[in-house]
């Protein structure tokens, strides 16, 4: 069954601007896929039109088999969790508490069970301590926490995380991997746009590759950063391990650090 499904949608802005060309993607449920390709790609408008954010100007746009045309966003960002690049578009509450537990009392969800999910996704977000924080007192990587930990705490069925990595230090990517790792073993959708090549490669299995409005690309992480057409075309460097590989000559297709020093112990 697919999670989400784009089937030849296009969007244009009131100013005329076509952000969107006859995008057609099909995203199974419980994928990982990495959106990748350079700012004015049309990753950011193709994520926006999944949750309902953004409505096609032609094309239609299905969650769960379903058309959403004539659902409210709302409707659909409670199957499709959306998190911000930036976390000051999403959070507008005086604590951290209040931030996480908004749209579940807007649900009229019981008290005991809005506290039991506030909390279980504070602390997969690590962010316990900051509960009774407003928001805005928190550095900016805490704060992508706070965003991530609404969607945690809505139990989405897709989560869409919009560069996530984003003003993150090594131990904020590290709490990333252990959320993702979270979410996939709850069977969830994750979807990512990103330009972090080296986070892809770790937590991804799929990569989709924007440019000029429209995929160029889908296939898997060795499938995509090997070949040189696509990431030429994109505008996007071949990550550090595969350009090593390719520079000495010790394999095709590697990716990984374990790819890599597997294949150089054969090559040796």
């Amino acid at each position: 069954m697919y999670s989400v499904q784009l089937d030849n949608v296009s969007f244009s802005y009131p100013n005329g601007l076509k952000a969107v060309e006859n995008v057609s993607l099909n995203i199974k449920k419980g994928e990982k896929v990495a959106i990748i390709g350079q700012n004015g790609a049309g990753k950011t408008t193709t994520v926006k039109l999944m949750n309902g954010l953004l409505r096609p100007s032609s094309g239609t746009v299905y969650v769960n088999g379903e058309d959403i045309k004539d659902k409210t966003t709302a409707t659909v960002s409670k199957k499709v969790g959306y998190v911000f690049q930036n976390p000051g578009d999403q959070i507008f509450n005086n604590t951290v508490y209040n931030e996480i537990a908004y749209a579940l009392k807007r649900e009229k969800l019981p008290e005991k069970e809005i506290d039991e999910r506030v909390r279980q996704a504070a602390k997969i977000c690590h962010i316990e301590e900051f509960l009774n924080t407003n928001p805005y007192n928190l550095p900016f990587g805490v704060r992508k926490f706070v965003t991530i930990g609404i969607v945690v705490a809505n139990d989405c069925e897709t989560v869409i995380l919009d560069e996530p990595t984003a003003g993150q230090d090594l131990l904020g990517i590290s709490w990333l991997e252990d959320i993702i790792h979270y979410l996939e073993e709850k069977g969830k959708t994750i979807i990512t746009i990103t330009h972090d090549m080296e986070f892809v490669i770790d937590n991804f299995e799929r990569v989709v590759v924007m440019a000029h409005k429209n995929v160029i690309g889908d296939g898997t992480i060795n499938e995509i950063f090997w070949n040189n057409d696509i990431l030429e075309e994109a505008a996007i460097r071949q990550p550090v391990i595969a350009e090593l590989s390719r520079r000495l000559g010790v394999g095709s297709n590697i990716v990984t650090i374990d790819e890599f020093v597997e294949s150089l112990a054969k090559y040796r």
